[in-house]
């Protein structure tokens, strides 16, 4: 294998990248941008979910049929369909796309669960809908009561005979790390999270996973990564700073991202006492603003916080500081930030890089 084949294979095997991040108007875009993301060679999208136009369920489909190679991850939340559902929707997208789904559950931010009158995502609830779906795909029966509700009779009828999806919880605080070492085929660590904090997150992951009698090294680790590559400054501003915001203003989840990393939480509550925080009264700062409009919230943002939680500047810096996080851990990276169409010169330095690694 060429140096140019061996860096082109670890590209694919360790990148992938979000399509259609925050807000949409055209979904049909993820289209465009999944095929981009397969043309330069990135081995995944990731889909979240966004009740509006943004249903995993939809927009995995389509994907499957447009590409042929890359890996599709959709994102959903657990409490918010019937497990049988969640099994059956998992189960044709491994038939679809020829095996190439994986299934990613997420919590929510507590509140909103229950501004839409549904069930809080807890680790118990977690625990059972994994078990029930594992249980649907291995063909059994399944009668439960429990925290989830009572399903006398649960089958898949007709069933997907290849290999079940991966199971990946997204994942921050030290509980929900651990949850993943025991349950989960693999954890998504939030963006940023630093080197360091991935190598924290690892730690207690691996730990988790050998405690519950798992091989420690089967839980993969996927980190979720804002990447600028090559921006112009303002819409730098926006990708890196505006997003971060998003994250660092709601209570517990920047909490949780300051604590792995060993951060100062006084700069939390400086952007949390600013105007336009203080005034949203608990609504989510990304359902209120553009990322540009929280540039100027961002400022408040130390700048060791961004060189160290994400990847920014030319595509060949981006792609040195990329190989920070793989060195930390991280089996695959999540690009997030930048559309596809902008990753082109990112993705032909990494090929660059990883190729020379391999060599």
């Amino acid at each position: 294998m060429t140096v140019e084949e061996a860096g082109a294979a670890a590209l694919f095997e360790k990148f992938g990248t979000y399509i259609l991040p925050g807000r949409v108007s055209d979904p049909r875009r993820g289209i465009e941008e999944a095929l981009e993301a397969e043309r330069i060679g990135l081995g995944a999208v990731w889909i979240s979910e966004r009740f509006a136009l943004k249903e995993p369920a939809v927009l995995a489909g389509a994907v499957s049929e447009a590409t042929s190679r890359i890996r599709i991850s959709g994102t959903m939340y657990a409490t918010m369909r019937h497990p049988i559902v969640t099994a059956s929707v998992a189960n044709m997208m491994q038939a679809m796309s020829g095996d190439r789904f994986r299934l990613m559950f997420a919590r929510a931010v507590p509140a909103y669960m229950k501004m839409l009158g549904a069930p809080a995502i807890t680790m118990e609830r977690l625990a059972d809908v994994i078990s029930i779906v594992r249980r649907l795909w291995a063909g059994e029966t399944v009668d439960y009561e429990g925290v989830m509700g009572k399903f006398p009779m649960l089958k898949l009828t007709d069933r997907h005979e290849g290999p079940p999806p991966p199971i990946i919880f997204t994942a921050i605080g030290p509980k929900s790390l651990e949850f993943a070492g025991e349950h989960c085929d693999g954890v998504l660590l939030h963006p940023f999270v630093s080197a360091q904090g991935v190598a924290n997150s690892t730690k207690i992951v691996r730990e988790a996973a050998e405690k519950a009698g798992r091989d420690p090294m089967s839980v993969r680790i996927y980190h979720n990564i804002i990447v600028a590559p090559d921006l112009p400054k303002d819409e730098e501003e926006a990708v890196v700073g505006g997003r971060a915001i998003t994250y660092f203003e709601l209570p517990g989840f920047g909490d949780l991202i300051v604590d792995i990393n060993g951060w100062d939480k006084k700069v939390l509550e400086a952007i949390r006492a600013h105007p336009k925080i203080a005034g949203l009264n608990g609504k989510p700062a990304d359902q209120a603003y553009t990322r540009q409009e929280l540039v100027d919230v961002s400022r408040l943002i130390p700048q060791a916080w961004l060189d160290e939680g994400a990847a920014v500047g030319t595509a060949a810096q981006c792609a040195t500081k990329l190989m920070d996080f793989l060195d930390a851990g991280a089996d695959e990276i999540l690009l997030h930030g930048s559309a596809p169409k902008d990753m082109g010169p990112l993705t032909t330095e990494l090929k660059r890089v990883l190729g020379a690694r391999a060599g």
